[in-house]
């Protein structure tokens, strides 16, 4: 299985989730914190990113950046 990683841009993110449904394998939630524009914004919470983009292509801001690890 592909292995995969995702940053977000925090100080850009809204947190309106639309990432976090997007996710088929459901490695995104939204963060306990608050970014410098009052929002809570989407963090990678634990392993299993396949590095299928789906969260990049769902974010209307352009916050996620995906990448796909070599094994």
């Amino acid at each position: 299985m592909a292995k995969g990683r995702v940053t977000v841009r925090e100080d850009f993110c809204k947190g309106c989730e639309l990432c976090v449904v997007a996710c088929p394998t459901k490695v995104l939630r939204i963060s306990e914190h608050i970014n410098p524009k009052g929002h809570r914004p989407v963090e990678q919470f634990k392993e299993g990113c396949t590095g299928c983009a789906l969260c990049a292509y769902a974010c209307p801001d352009a916050v996620l950046e995906v990448y796909r690890l070599n094994n």
